[in-house]
């Protein structure tokens, strides 16, 4: 028997939910994509060579940039210790001399760009992902973003956004760049446990994360987010409602619960734990749905895939208004086709194809220095896959989309009707002519139902991801 707390349900009732909540999540644990992209990163086999992607930026640019902006992600990737729960793509010193010659390759970058648009861009999106981009000084991060600013426009409705680190980001780092227009930031916290910081190598007092909670209102920002995540190794109930018993206090307007993603065989600082660390996949969904009950009960509302904001954060609005959008960076309140990835590792999505940068510094470095972009992998979408990809992207936003008959994603609802009929006996969604809406049930498994109408996903692709629960 689970420990979750249905409240006002009968005896019956509630063994009846568990019953079905631990043979749902066997039932569907299985590996997938998160969907940040379609097709996803794995599934890419049609890499554009560097003239094709300068026409496809240009053409993402005439067609959309112009209107609606660009968005930029900036990948800083340095840290000064590793956690090993990470997957991001990080290099880990304490050498910080490393700062100002990367940020005069983000710069030079960037400038590769501007000589293939035909006029000033303007930017809708600005968001400084890592690694940690608060282990870069205060100046250095100005140096950059003035050179973005004084090389382009901002669209009238922009949104710059910054992750930071709560031992290392300082009263300058939130000042500065708020001074510079940035008005979101997010905070990695994971779990306020000491038993599950140690396990991962993120020790983070609670007096860290109270401190840059209290500088980040008092500068201004008007929306502050907390990343959580549930299934860390040691991780148990107990640690869970220690952490959110601090977040309650903490009040952040934007909270991301996600899944811890075990894959050792690609991130190597995750095999200094096993699997037996780990809690049951059973376990790891009781500790997501006792965490969901307790946002919805203090107020804070599920806006896509593990993500709940307060009604008074801008995602929200566009949450119920419908224009919530999905890329690289996450959730978005932008709608950008033109989303350009700057730095180590970072993805570009020009809407018809994608390419990512190499993925060590010396092999980004050397490239830039020889003027050339620097993919090493990427991506030209089909019509079919561009299809697929809008009907994703409105389950993954929205938990639910609609179609016309003579549409590609037709076609593949009639192929995996029988899977979709399934989900639809289980209580996860609901199945008519023309359109698929997800069921309260079934948001926790959104994963599991875009996988149903991915071509790609095949019993010997999966493998390469994390499990979906």
């Amino acid at each position: 028997m689970t420990y979750i707390n249905f409240q006002n349900e009968s005896p019956i009732e509630f063994c009846i939910m568990t019953f079905n909540h631990e043979f749902l999540t066997a039932k569907y644990n299985t590996a997938g994509p998160r969907y940040t992209s379609y097709p996803a990163v794995p599934h890419w086999k049609h890499p554009p060579n560097p003239e094709e992607w300068k026409q496809f930026v240009i053409r993402a640019f005439e067609k959309d940039g112009k209107q609606n902006g660009i968005s930029l992600y900036i990948h800083l990737p340095y840290c000064e210790s590793l956690c090993t729960y990470c997957g991001c793509n990080t290099r880990i010193t304490v050498n910080h001399q490393v700062e100002k010659p990367y940020i005069d390759l983000l710069c030079q970058e960037w400038n590769q760009y501007l000589a293939l648009l035909p006029e000033k861009p303007m930017i809708s999106e600005i968001h400084l992902g890592g690694g940690t981009p608060t282990f870069f000084q205060p100046a250095n991060l100005a140096q950059l973003i003035l050179h973005l600013l004084n090389t382009s426009r901002l669209h009238p409705q922009y949104e710059f956004s910054f992750e930071g680190h709560p031992n290392n980001t300082t009263h300058d780092h939130l000042k500065t760049l708020f001074n510079l227009g940035f008005r979101r930031v997010s905070f990695g916290v994971q779990d306020m446990d000491p038993i599950v910081q140690e396990t991962i190598h993120r020790i983070q007092p609670k007096e860290h994360v109270t401190q840059v909670m209290r500088w980040a209102r008092e500068i201004g920002y008007t929306s502050v987010n907390l990343d959580l995540i549930y299934g860390l190794p040691k991780q148990t109930l107990e640690s869970i409602k220690q952490t959110f018993a601090c977040v309650m206090e903490w009040q952040p307007d934007r909270i991301a619960f996600y899944s811890y993603a075990h894959v050792p065989w690609i991130k190597r600082g995750m095999r200094k734990f096993t699997d037996a660390d780990l809690p049951s996949a059973i376990k790891k969904k009781e500790l997501y749905t006792w965490g969901r009950n307790c946002l919805e009960q203090n107020g804070y509302h599920e806006i896509g895939m593990d993500h709940f904001a307060l009604p008074t954060d801008p995602l929200f609005a566009h949450f119920k208004n419908k224009s919530m959008n999905r890329n690289f960076m996450g959730y978005t309140t932008t709608q950008s086709q033109l989303l350009i990835g700057l730095g180590v590792s970072a993805i570009s999505d020009a809407f018809s194809a994608f390419v990512q940068n190499h993925k060590t510094v010396e092999e980004y470095s050397a490239a830039i220095a020889s003027g050339q972009f620097t993919h090493f992998k990427g991506h030209r979408l089909t019509d079919v896959e561009i299809n697929i990809r809008w009907h994703i992207r409105q389950l993954m936003c929205h938990f639910e989309t609609q179609w016309k008959p003579e549409e590609p994603i037709a076609s593949s609802i009639i192929r995996n009707l029988s899977k979709l009929k399934e989900m639809e006996n289980d209580g996860l969604l609901t199945l008519h002519a023309g359109e698929l809406l997800v069921t309260e049930a079934g948001k926790g498994f959104v994963r599991n139902i875009c996988m149903a109408i991915d071509p790609f996903i095949q019993p010997e692709t999966t493998s390469i991801f994390s499990q979906t629960v």
